[in-house]
């Protein structure tokens, strides 16, 4: 694409060099440059892409969007400032991939906890009334029948409008994605509009980030300003932030809930180890029987059934999808061995996130809990104690480990957290290991029969990040591997 076409829907304060240049692609990596690309400055938080101009171009780059002028222009590149290169990179995404945003049936899915689980339920429901499909998230993005590897819960708008392309290529009507609150503040959704904007819940995540909650729920809000007018917005009634996602929103509000009058609701709740049955009611009235378990999966689901009924899917669709599906990874993921205990690998890494599971436990162990869990280092450190704090609530012991320290020290974090369930109780039952494996290991050896150990803060990563390396680690694995070992 021409660099005059490329540019013509934004306002640059200057341009140095020619316009038609012909752009082959863009990037934002300095190593990905090559011969014709546009590079995209972009200051992170670790890096200023400014400093990387001199790379792109001995790598073949012909243009440069910039938000600060450079030590000196080169006459063969043509230098595009902007005020905003963030911003402007998700038009000029838009623009070189021809706008496939505007060809798709977009869902967008926020919320502090559920996010991941809540568009797979909806993606279920999408391709049992027989849409081809498009998923955008935390652990993989999907499209159709094939599956890549996702870096970000929401990737950068370049990223996600190449995405979108290829959906569009592929076929693809409807795509149901995870949109977090980071992308929401960066602006890699700015311009798209969503047929349907969902919102969860909201709880303390992130403030390390937004600073404050107020700034983080305002951030969350601004998904609903952005449903097309024809659109929908679902909001989990039940919320507190319920009335603040409302007044943002654009289009017509479904809300769903258990507690309060919704257009969607569930009654006659029943709750197992493997599995939620429940009735809906309201504008929709059917029964499900949930493969997946917790009150949180009931939200989630009604969630879904409301994104359903927006998009005039019948009930019979509905659930039969719903049904169909019996996990996602790293959701309260069961890890069987054929031990006379429970293993339960889950993401929850939020205060809010650990007490749905350890609630949703508490239902049916007939044994003892035994809580796995640590905090991400350089992250909110408000939220440990906090979490310590749950732990000590609705755990009989806990195992206090690492998750990702990154460059803090494990010990450090681990202090944090117990601090909070001092708090509680001084005679608490626990134990500090830094080392997770240890600690995984630990509370499998603990476990005696009907207990319940419940391993959170990763779920499906396989990964573990330190000051000075990044391991392989799959809490899942490890479980096993010790379940094996013990009973050898």
């Amino acid at each position: 694409m021409i660099i005059k076409k490329l540019i013509r829907n934004i306002n640059p304060v200057k341009i140095t060099g020619r316009i038609s240049n012909n752009i082959k692609d863009i990037v934002y990596d300095s190593r990905q440059a090559k011969e014709g690309s546009l590079f995209i400055c972009i200051k992170g938080f670790k890096f200023n892409g400014h400093d990387f101009i001199n790379c792109a171009v001995n790598n073949g780059a012909v243009a440069v969007l910039i938000e600060e002028e450079p030590a000196e222009y080169k006459k063969e590149i043509t230098y595009i400032q902007v005020k905003d290169t963030r911003k402007v990179m998700g038009e000029l995404a838009a623009a070189f991939y021809d706008y496939p945003h505007k060809r798709l049936k977009l869902i967008g899915v926020t919320g502090t906890n559920g996010k991941t689980t809540t568009t797979y339920l909806i993606k279920t429901i999408l391709d049992k009334a027989g849409y081809k499909t498009g998923l955008i998230g935390t652990i993989k993005n999907i499209i159709g029948e094939k599956t890549l590897p996702a870096t970000r819960t929401t990737p950068e708008s370049l990223d996600l409008y190449e995405l979108f392309a290829r959906m569009v290529d592929e076929g693809v009507s409807h795509v149901v994605m995870e949109v977090s609150s980071h992308a929401l503040d960066l602006n890699r959704v700015e311009g798209i509009r969503f047929q349907i904007a969902v919102f969860t819940n909201i709880s303390q995540d992130h403030l390390d980030y937004h600073e404050s909650f107020q700034n983080y729920l305002q951030t969350k809000s601004r998904l609903f300003a952005s449903v097309s007018e024809d659109g929908f917005a679902v909001v989990n009634i039940d919320d507190n932030a319920a009335k603040a996602m409302i007044k943002a929103s654009r289009g017509q509000v479904l809300c769903y809930g258990i507690n309060n009058l919704a257009d969607i609701q569930a009654e006659e709740i029943l709750l197992a180890a493997n599995g939620v049955s429940f009735c809906v009611r309201g504008k929709r009235e059917f029964n499900i029987n949930l493969k997946l378990t917790g009150f949180f999966n009931i939200y989630n689901s009604l969630a879904a059934i409301s994104c359903a009924l927006a998009l005039g899917i019948d009930n019979p669709t509905i659930k039969t999808g719903l049904e169909s599906l019996s996990g996602v990874d790293g959701r309260f993921e069961l890890v069987n061995e054929g031990q006379d205990f429970t293993v339960v690998v889950d993401y929850a890494h939020t205060p809010d996130g650990m007490q749905n599971v350890l609630q949703t436990a508490r239902e049916f162990v007939e044994g003892r809990i035994i809580v796995v869990f640590g905090c991400g280092g350089d992250r909110d450190r408000g939220k440990r104690p906090l979490m310590g704090q749950v732990s000590a609530r609705y755990g009989d012991f806990s195992v206090l480990t690492s998750d990702n320290p990154r460059s803090e020290e494990p010990l450090s974090i681990l202090k944090d957290i117990e601090a909070g369930i001092k708090e509680i109780n001084e005679d608490t039952a626990y134990e500090v290991m830094p080392d997770r494996r240890e600690a995984i290991i630990f509370a499998v050896n603990k476990a005696r029969r009907n207990d319940m150990v419940i391993i959170l803060g990763k779920g499906h990563e396989n990964y573990q990040i330190f000051k000075d390396k990044t391991l392989s680690f799959d809490d899942r694995d490890v479980a096993r591997e010790a379940i094996r070992k013990r009973y050898k």
